[in-house]
């Protein structure tokens, strides 16, 4: 049995319905989407100046498009488009098959945290200053307003990932994925993969409100530190 599997698997019967049963309600309830959505509304007002420098600046160093949607896997696994404002150059996905196939050293890093510390994807400077606060997860709040992601939730996952979940992936689906959660705020990219498992299904098995509040807080202090950003 693994680590997320003995400690909590009190709560399975329920997490195994909310997967199973895509007409009952995510991790949190209504009293969460309804946050959700508040909480978006102001949070995309009180950007909107950067959703007119940030792409303008992107044009100019890195010319290509201004969004980038990555699929990811939210509540019920499903998949949905994951907007971010783009931080890597165009043929991102090709420099990386090349980079990790002349240096192992940085395979292994790949394998472990799913992170490169030295990312040769990123554009220079505005790409690495955008990570470093999450301003280019700004555009993933239409992705709450669309029902698709939280504000608070298990990291958004790719096809692959969930896979390498296992049985935790159970978990893992009844939630709508976060643009901020435990991950972010237990030392983000310097965690090992097996760990953001782990952390993962603890906000599942405990999710409230409360703690949702006290973790956009952390996540706060998190982005102001940027330790292990990248």
């Amino acid at each position: 049995m693994s680590t997320c599997q003995a400690k909590f698997k009190a709560d399975e019967p329920q997490l195994e319905s909310a997967v199973n049963n895509r007409k009952t309600v995510p991790v949190g309830g209504f009293a969460k989407r309804v946050f959700d959505v508040a909480f978006s509304f102001v949070a995309i007002l009180s950007t909107l100046p950067f959703f007119i420098v940030l792409p303008a600046i992107v044009m100019v160093v890195s010319p290509g498009p201004i969004f980038f949607a990555h699929t990811r896997i939210g509540y019920g696994g499903m998949p949905f488009p994951c907007l971010k404002f783009r931080t890597m150059v165009p043929n991102a996905d090709q420099l990386l098959t090349e980079y990790l196939a002349s240096n192992p050293e940085a395979q292994a890093e790949w394998d472990q945290h799913r992170k490169l510390k030295n990312d040769p994807r990123i554009i220079p400077f505005v790409g690495n200053l955008m990570r470093r606060l999450s301003f280019d997860e700004l555009p993933q709040f239409f992705n709450v307003l669309r029902g698709e992601m939280s504000v608070v939730g298990p990291r958004p996952l790719t096809l692959d990932e969930v896979k390498d979940y296992g049985e935790a992936a159970r978990r893992y689906k009844a939630a709508r994925p976060g643009i901020t959660g435990l991950w972010q705020v237990s030392g983000r990219s310097d965690i090992s993969f097996r760990d953001r498992i782990d952390l993962d299904c603890r906000y599942v098995a405990t999710c409230n409100l409360t703690s949702d509040i006290q973790l956009i807080a952390r996540t706060i202090s998190v982005l102001l530190n940027g330790r292990g950003a990248y």
